[in-house]
């Protein structure tokens, strides 16, 4: 069952599989459990072994595979239960304590005033006593205007231990920030301003990567310098090393739609072409082994040396170790199958780090290489071109046929979009790339630094051209979205088609277009649902109002906000897509409007049977004269109206207070409501209100 050159192969999927499902389900009782049955099935499979000959074993290798099956699964069980911190007996939430001792634990990040980080707790102080604690939080800190502290990674600092659960999505369709830092192993969050926080000018971090950010650090000081173009200095930093400069919405915009975004996130495409050229010109070195060896020593040198200048980031780190491994397998190991190398790279790293399969760069990473083993020669292999750049160029398309098609459903299921003229965006770039690349980091080095114009004149026809590309009609198919069973649905089916194409079998190309039906039969379906929809849609905000007046593919948005703006695009815009919006009208509460379902006047809102009236601060300390029912009121913007001055003849369901009212208001409505007996739909630090109309 488990052949030898497919092990790594064969036993990563039950780890997975082992991995994901108790992520969700990992508690001590489960930990304890999962000891006893791994020690049992690792004994029962040493026992066959030793024995093998006595018991005839050949004769039960079905259940000696499973054994070895149901043996990494429980693996990867212990692991993911090992690896949440929150099951520790230290972990800081555990105890209630005056202050917390951490430090640093990334590269912080600034907006505006604010500073955000990921710290690791290290201890405790409780009646004057230090505790050794362990855990993670997200800190925001609020900076002094006036003499802002600067922080590294590493910096030890005391805080107050004032902390709060990440909080997790309000709205329909919101990124899940929560579930984001879970797969981190953060799960709580704290913001707190500069004079609260006391810096021990200690730093404790890792040696290493502390060294790698200041490196990079200095690199990114030495671009500043040479680059003139603000533009082109971000690209640069941003593609080069790993730096979170800030690029324009337009040039951002640019390279998604033209489906060459990873060429802007340093990853396995980056440290890839680093090898290739290394791998070109060290290649009289494959003569002798000797100097084979010799030549892996230095590639890989050099590789994290790179890996070094991007100050060791995740992504570079997992494709560093995932090329180390596979030049060290092709030097020194005599089985050279290049699926199993990729599932050791894999195996290894989710040993060190099993959250890692909720990373996004983690699985487009391994899929893409799986894609560019398995499918590039296939696709290569479907026309002979004899022109030598002809052929170049036709593997190229090759390569990015194979690493789209791969990659495809996960980046319509996390991304909502589709790229139309990714062909042509990766085939244009392929070159540039490798330039930019090449120069690039040759710069860095003294007295090559003359290149630099070049270099950067390079990079701003790199983005013309990207952005003529991204302008062309029908550059893209954004706000697509699918939901998980579509996601598998459609996964299924691909993998199908290929294999069958791959293996000339009619029945699995048969089955495939079987799937394909089911799954385009449930898009349809939904597409049904959303021209026949009739919704109100709440939204939860912070400090603005915004509700949604859906009939079919159409709505009113009532809101404050206007489409530009950073609160429209995380919490309103994903719910607007995910209800397949294509056509929407901005008003705001101070306009009276008329449409053929939807009407507003004299503070009244009208949508199908659904009654609103609204109540602001104009009509504080007076009374009104009011007639018919409602279903909601809706209190706005601190409101000092009586609400028991209403008459008893406008009898009303429920109140809507959105976040323009301030915490002590929303307190003293909410009090009122339960005190009357009447529903109260707070729309700050909860839920979405959504009312389903067409029911």
């Amino acid at each position: 069952m488990f052949k030898t050159e497919y092990i790594f192969a064969r036993i990563l999927l039950p780890m997975i599989i082992g991995i994901a499902a108790f992520y969700f389900f990992a508690n001590q009782q489960s930990l304890f459990w999962l000891k006893i049955i791994i020690s049992l099935i690792f004994i029962s499979i040493l026992a066959i072994n030793f024995a093998y000959k006595k018991l005839n074993a050949h004769r039960f290798k079905g259940i000696t595979g499973i054994l070895i099956f149901v043996f990494f699964f429980m693996l990867g069980g212990l692991l993911c239960t090992l690896n949440n911190e929150k099951l520790r007996e230290n972990y800081f939430t555990k105890r209630s304590y005056s202050y917390l001792k951490i430090w640093v634990n990334d590269e912080p990040e600034q907006t505006n005033d604010i500073l955000r980080f990921k710290a690791r707790v290290v201890s405790g102080y409780e009646n004057s006593k230090q505790i050794k604690l362990s855990g993670q939080l997200l800190l925001a800190l609020k900076l002094d205007s006036l003499n802002p502290v600067k922080l590294k990674y590493g910096d030890e600092l005391i805080i107050s231990a004032k902390y709060l659960e990440v909080e997790p999505p309000f709205n329909p369709a919101e990124f899940n920030f929560k579930n984001w830092l879970a797969g981190q192993n953060v799960y709580e969050q704290t913001f707190i301003n500069q004079n609260h926080l006391l810096k021990t000018e200690r730093n404790i971090g890792n040696p290493i990567i502390k060294y790698a950010l200041d490196l990079r650090e200095k690199q990114v000081a030495k671009y500043r310098k040479m680059i003139k173009d603000d533009e082109a200095f971000a690209v640069a930093s941003t593609l080069i090393l790993g730096f979170r400069a800030d690029l324009s919405k337009e040039t951002l915009a640019a390279y998604s739609k033209t489906g060459t975004i990873h060429a802007l996130s340093v990853s396995g495409s980056h440290v890839a072409i680093i090898f290739l050229v290394l791998d070109f010109f060290l290649i009289f070195l494959n003569k002798k082994r000797i100097l084979k060896i010799f030549k892996f020593f230095l590639i890989c040198g050099l590789i994290w040396i790179y890996a070094l200048i991007t100050g060791l980031s995740p992504s570079v780190a997992r494709s560093a170790i995932m090329i180390t491994i596979f030049i060290a397998s092709k030097t020194f190991a005599r089985n050279k199958n290049s699926y199993n190398i990729l599932a050791f790279a894999a195996f290894c790293q989710l040993i060190y780090d099993p959250f890692l399969i909720w990373d996004v760069g983690f699985e487009l990473s391994y899929i893409s290489v799986f894609g560019l083993i398995y499918l590039q020669p296939k696709i290569y292999k479907w026309i002979y071109i004899k022109n030598k750049w002809l052929d170049k160029i036709w593997q190229l398309i090759a390569l990015s046929l194979s690493a789209q098609l791969v990659t495809f459903p996960l980046c319509i299921y996390y991304f909502h979009q589709f790229p139309v003229y990714f062909l042509l965006g990766n085939l244009f770039i392929s070159i540039p790339l490798i330039i930019i690349m090449i120069l690039g980091i040759s710069i860095l080095v003294p007295f090559i630094d003359l290149l630099s114009p070049i270099f950067e004149w390079i990079i701003v026809s790199t983005n013309m051209v990207l952005k003529w590309i991204a302008d062309l009609p029908y550059s893209t198919f954004s706000a697509v979205w699918i939901n998980l069973p579509e996601l598998l649905l459609m996964c299924l089916a691909l993998s199908i088609f290929v294999y069958s194409l791959a293996k000339f079998n009619k029945k699995l190309l048969y089955t495939s277009l079987l799937i394909f039906i089911a799954y385009q039969s449930m898009v349809l379906y939904d597409n049904i649902i959303a021209s026949s929809q009739k919704k109100i849609i709440f939204f939860s905000l912070r400090k603005n109002y915004s509700a949604a007046f859906i009939k079919g593919r159409d709505a009113i948005l009532l809101t404050d906000l206007d489409p530009q703006n950073k609160n429209y695009d995380f919490f309103v815009k994903p719910a607007l897509d995910e209800f397949q919006i294509q056509n929407i009208k901005f008003i705001n509460l101070k306009q009276d409007t008329a449409l053929n379902t939807f009407i507003k006047k004299d503070r009244q809102i009208i949508f199908g049977n659904y009654k609103i009236l609204w109540i602001d601060e104009s009509l504080n300390y007076k009374n009104i004269k009011l007639s018919g029912g409602f279903s909601s009121l809706w209190l706005h913007n601190n409101t000092k109206f009586k609400l028991n001055t209403i008459p008893s003849e406008a009898h009303y369901k429920s109140f809507i207070i959105d976040a323009t009212n301030k915490d002590y208001k929303i307190e003293e409505f909410k009090t009122f409501a339960e005190n009357n007996k009447i529903g109260a739909h707070i729309l700050k630090k909860n839920k979405a209100y959504l009312i389903d109309l067409s029911q």
